[in-house]
């Protein structure tokens, strides 16, 4: 059996820069992450399409929070000790800059997650921390200090315990042997398929500002056309505030669409009654007045007269509703595996976020996306990591 100061379970972005700050308040502690397969960092590798989406550019706690669909409370006061700014110090420290793209996101200015996992993985040697792979756990058994067993049947005697396993069954089951409240797991971040939708053979659109609502919810930014759906940042960011929602409705539900949100519907009326005006003998195809991607418009006027003093105005307060509140019939998701966040996770009441530690179990704490924490795209699922991971190690003491 061997005697641990603190003891990690997963290696993911929370476990190692958990352990990392851990040693370099403690020296003399020892530290040992603990993790089922033969890839740390994995989420971190694939994040961001490879690049790594580190952060985000946002430096105010109370604007910071308003991107966690569920968190935003709990978060405040960490994100006071630890947020962007504090983590875009620690890299820089390390030899990692950022840069910041037009969406606010941050990546290394080598646009690989490889520099970001090479930097942790670095610190982490440098400091002593022991990181064991392939090490399965099967058993914790808590009386005074935490006995953790493996599937090789290594035990561990450690002081202290964090669960830092992201999406993972095999911490939630700990947390629940351990008498924690596991919230149900559901998937987060994902896009809608819809698939009576007119506009599945225009897969590959793109269009810059679109706003999008669903049960109540509204989202305003990029919008990508799939063969099965609506994705891209905006339908994505959308589906975090709504994921609890639509899972219960077995993801059928209704979409609205503003293709227009800088327009009014009485304004989107007003310009195509001044081009009708303007270009009586044109075809509305040519017209084009919002600029919209020609393949998408010629969707809309499909069925309208095409010459513009042959189009009712009947129909062109028809078009304008349209543009302004197109709807579409949700019937189901797709994730995306290798960035999948789940929302759900150990009970927040449950979990002091002064400390992280646990409020049933003395010496128990938790990192990352374990907790029922999650935040729309954008760096702030790391973010939450690298701060509660940062709170742990300040009771490491």
């Amino acid at each position: 059996m061997e005697k641990v100061d603190f003891l990690i379970i997963g290696a993911g972005a929370a476990g190692v820069f958990a352990a990392i700050c851990i040693k370099q308040r403690n020296p003399n502690f020892r530290v040992v992450v603990l993790e089922k397969t033969n890839s740390p960092l994995a989420k971190v590798r694939v994040s961001g399409g490879g690049r790594c989406n580190v952060t985000h550019n946002c430096f105010n706690p109370r604007e910071l929070v308003k991107n966690y669909p569920r968190g935003a409370k709990e978060l405040l006061g960490p994100f006071y000790t630890f947020n962007p700014t504090h983590m875009i110090e620690w890299l820089k420290n390390k030899g990692v800059e950022l840069h910041i793209e037009n969406d606010n996101r941050m990546f290394p200015v080598t646009n690989s997650s490889q520099t970001i996992i090479d930097c942790l993985l670095s610190e982490a040697k440098k400091l002593d921390v022991e990181l064991i792979l392939k090490c399965d756990v099967v058993a914790v058994l808590k009386e005074n200090d935490f006995l953790v067993t493996t599937k090789k049947d290594d035990q561990y005697l450690a002081k202290s315990l964090l669960l830092a396993t992201g999406s993972n069954k095999l911490g939630h089951n700990i947390a629940l042997h351990l008498g924690h409240t596991i919230d149900p797991l559901l998937p987060s971040l994902f896009t809608f398929n819809t698939p009576s939708s007119p506009l599945l053979s225009l897969s590959g659109i793109s269009l810059p500002d679109v706003e999008l609502k669903v049960e109540k919810k509204s989202q305003r930014g990029p919008l990508l056309l799939t063969h099965f759906g609506f994705s891209g940042p905006c339908a994505i960011k959308l589906s975090a505030w709504v994921a609890p929602q639509l899972f219960a409705k077995e993801y059928q539900s209704t979409l609205f669409v503003n293709w227009l949100p800088n327009l009014s519907e009485d304004e989107i009326a007003k310009e195509l009654f001044q081009a009708k005006a303007a270009n009586k003998e044109k075809q509305i195809s040519t017209l084009n007045p919002f600029s919209l991607p020609k393949k998408l418009w010629l969707k809309f006027i499909d069925a309208l007269p095409q010459i513009m003093r042959d189009i009712s105005d009947r129909d062109l307060r028809k078009l304008s509703a349209k543009l302004h509140s197109d709807s579409y019939k949700i019937e189901g998701k797709t994730t995306n595996k290798e960035e999948f966040v789940t929302c759900g996770g150990v009970n927040l009441k449950e979990v002091n976020f002064k400390t992280m530690e646990s409020k049933i179990v003395n010496k128990l704490y938790f990192a990352g996306e374990i907790l029922n924490i999650d935040g729309i795209t954008g760096g702030f699922n790391f973010q939450n990591a690298w701060t509660t991971a940062y709170l742990t190690a300040l009771q490491s003491d």
